[in-house]
């Protein structure tokens, strides 16, 4: 459904984006994942025809994002990071009014207004004036007027930003149940809302691509940088010193967040190097040296240690770890 290739944009001297490429099938939810100043802002705006490419190649539905701009927008809603809406309006008339201006035929616009307020659970605020509404139903609002001409394509750029924890829920699960029907872009730099609720995940850093799969291929993925979470019973120094002698281990660190230990135990966290299977190395290390080893468990990777693993590295020893299905 979504198509791009070698994608990059240029303001003046500074490289927002460079050689941006991923594709997103028909009724998926991607993920565009990078922190600030990563370039998804710039992304999503040539994706919905705000902003013209400087290089390279966008498709939606097989059009053209520059040569063909009207076509993709009839099948593009677009919600950017601030929803447009006109907060004197009310939202009936509003979404009327948006249906209207995308094209939709008149005699279609009050099936299509209804369905986008269900959908978005508007229904008993239809009738307020927009400016009147909280946060969390202005973000339902704006999600509505991407929706209410029925695109193929939904492009949602940091839908949740500045939410409170109820409404984050509550937008979450309408995005998740647009899925199927409608091919989703949600750009984000929050980890659990790629985690709970995207199907597929691409990472961009200063404006390229560093990686794009599933969340759970991606775990799979940089499984080889995992550690080990050890509770020992004895002196922390000695623990440290014999730690740190086992061919493999990168770092040995206190885990400070287990306060509640009974005095002369700590907790370790055990990082390794890559593809390193050490547990049997660290369990015989701390009991010849008369420690007391009570916990010991493999710590695999979350997401957010492989987000923070690629968005930190260098530029000049950034590279592609994309894998394909």
């Amino acid at each position: 459904m979504i198509q791009v290739e070698h994608l990059s944009k240029t303001y003046g001297s500074t490289q927002a984006i460079e050689d941006i490429h991923f594709s997103v099938d028909q009724g998926e939810i991607m993920g565009f994942l990078g922190p600030n100043g990563a370039g998804k802002t710039t992304t999503m705006r040539i994706l919905a025809g705000y902003l013209p490419a400087t290089g390279g190649t966008a498709k939606i539905a097989d059009y053209d994002v520059h040569q063909q701009s009207m076509q993709v927008r009839r099948r593009v809603g677009y919600l950017p990071e601030n929803p447009p809406l006109y907060p004197d309006m009310t939202v009936e008339g509003f979404l009327h009014f948006v249906a209207q201006i995308k094209g939709v035929k008149k005699s279609d616009r009050s099936s299509k207004v209804d369905s986008a307020i269900q959908r978005c659970q508007l229904v008993e605020r239809r009738k307020d004036i927009i400016r009147k509404l909280s946060k969390g139903y202005r973000q339902r609002v704006g999600i509505a007027q991407a929706i209410v001409h029925e695109p193929p394509v939904i492009i949602l750029d940091e839908p949740t930003v500045g939410l409170d924890p109820r409404q984050i829920i509550e937008v979450r699960n309408l995005i998740k149940s647009l899925a199927g029907e409608h091919t989703i872009i949600l750009s984000t730099h929050i980890l659990p809302e790629v985690s709970m609720t995207c199907d597929r995940v691409t990472i961009v850093n200063r404006g390229k691509v560093v990686a794009t799969n599933t969340p759970s291929l991606l775990m799979t993925q940089f499984k080889g940088s995992s550690g080990y979470e050890v509770e020992i019973e004895g002196e922390t120094d000695i623990a440290i010193a014999c730690l740190q002698e086992i061919s493999g281990v990168n770092t040995v660190e206190i885990d400070n967040t287990k306060s509640h230990l009974p005095a002369n135990r700590t907790v370790f966290q055990i990082s390794c190097i890559k593809e390193a299977e050490l547990g049997k190395e660290i369990a015989a290390t701390i009991v010849q040296q008369g420690l007391g080893l009570l916990e010991m468990r493999r710590v695999s990777l979350s997401l957010e240690d492989i987000f923070l693993e690629l968005t930190t590295e260098e530029s000049t020893g950034e590279k592609d770890r994309e894998i394909n299905n």
